[in-house]
């Protein structure tokens, strides 16, 4: 991991009955992210305990990439779609370092 890196995760839990449309949501949105020059990695999961609870694990190239993802239109409009459908204020970040092992 290059020390330019950004990685995180994001973390957020769908209201009730409304899951599988924020998954709908965010599997359209990941295929924008992943088109974004400087994204690496940008995957999505849900917890097994807690279907309703997503994890997206983001990397990007370096700050400027990932300044321009929050920049992009597409984040914009995917995030007005997503807070409305979600228990949280918004998604929870969690930015990661690496610990240099592998």
């Amino acid at each position: 991991m290059s020390d330019n890196q950004v990685v995180l995760y994001a973390e957020f839990t769908a209201r009730p009955a409304v899951a599988d449309e924020v998954d709908t949501l965010i599997q359209e949105y990941a295929e924008s992210v992943r088109a974004e020059p400087g994204n690496e990695t940008f995957e999505v999961y849900r917890r097994v305990e807690d279907p309703d609870r997503f994890v997206v694990f983001e990397r990007y190239r370096d700050r400027e990439a990932f300044d321009a993802h929050l920049d992009a239109e597409a984040g914009h409009a995917f995030n007005a779609a997503l807070v409305p459908r979600i228990v949280e204020p918004q998604s929870v970040l969690s930015f990661l370092t690496s610990t240099g092992r592998s």
